[in-house]
């Protein structure tokens, strides 16, 4: 047999050894949890909510004090989701946290029993879900018949209501709009469908459907 010949049957048998021989897997890609991800005191925000020892904390308002020697230092005010308690802790720049690993699902209030109990329905699997008055006191003015918000869950317990925001809401009692009064800045209570009593400006009649601001509870505009 000829040198070349015995070559070209080597190559091929080599080629036909790699085609079947296994494959060196490629470097396992490790991909952090979009719902649990590391922070730190520069990613600190209103709304944000983090995990401390196990529980679920969100942050409700935060200051840095920056120091002539030594890192800035931040104090954050945290808000307990479970127990509904507060804490204010002090931390050094650049401290890390956890995010916590929370699940958003759309609901639809449907209505209040006479314990002062609200029921939701999930809008996916259709379940009926009842929340205590005393687990959302915070939101709960703000809550009207059929409105779809956000059910915040952690570790399988509602934790929070999220209400949208912002939100167009009737207004169903204020005073009426005096003719003449044409003061810059002149502002009125209204009490909105849903319950809740904010100022409005002068020309705002009973029967208007307004804008609100419900994080802020602030009124935006008349729609």
């Amino acid at each position: 047999m000829s040198s070349s010949l015995s070559n070209l049957l080597i190559t091929s048998l080599l080629a036909t050894t790699t085609a079947f021989a296994p494959q060196t897997p490629a470097p396992f890609s490790s991909r952090t949890s979009p719902l649990k991800v590391a922070v730190d005191t520069s990613d600190i925000k209103n709304g944000l909510t983090i995990e401390l020892d196990g529980e679920p904390y969100k942050v409700m308002g935060f200051s840095i004090m920056k120091q002539a020697r030594g890192a800035a230092k931040t104090t954050i005010k945290f808000k307990n989701l479970k127990r509904g308690t507060t804490i204010e802790n002090t931390y050094r720049s650049g401290e890390k946290f956890e995010t916590a690993e929370i699940t958003r699902k759309p609901s639809q209030f449907t209505y209040e029993d006479e314990s002062g109990n609200y029921f939701f329905m999930d809008n996916e699997s259709f379940e009926e879900v009842m929340i205590t008055s005393s687990q959302i006191e915070d939101q709960k003015k703000w809550i009207s018949e059929g409105m779809e918000l956000d059910l915040i869950y952690f570790k399988g317990e509602v934790i929070e209501v999220r209400v949208p925001s912002p939100y167009v809401y009737e207004v169903v009692e204020t005073e009426p709009n005096m003719k003449g009064n044409t003061a810059q800045g002149y502002t009125k209570p209204a009490v909105l469908s849903c319950g809740a009593t904010i100022s409005v400006p002068g020309f705002v009649e009973q029967g208007s459907s307004i804008k609100v601001d419900t994080e802020k509870g602030e009124y935006i505009e008349r729609v």
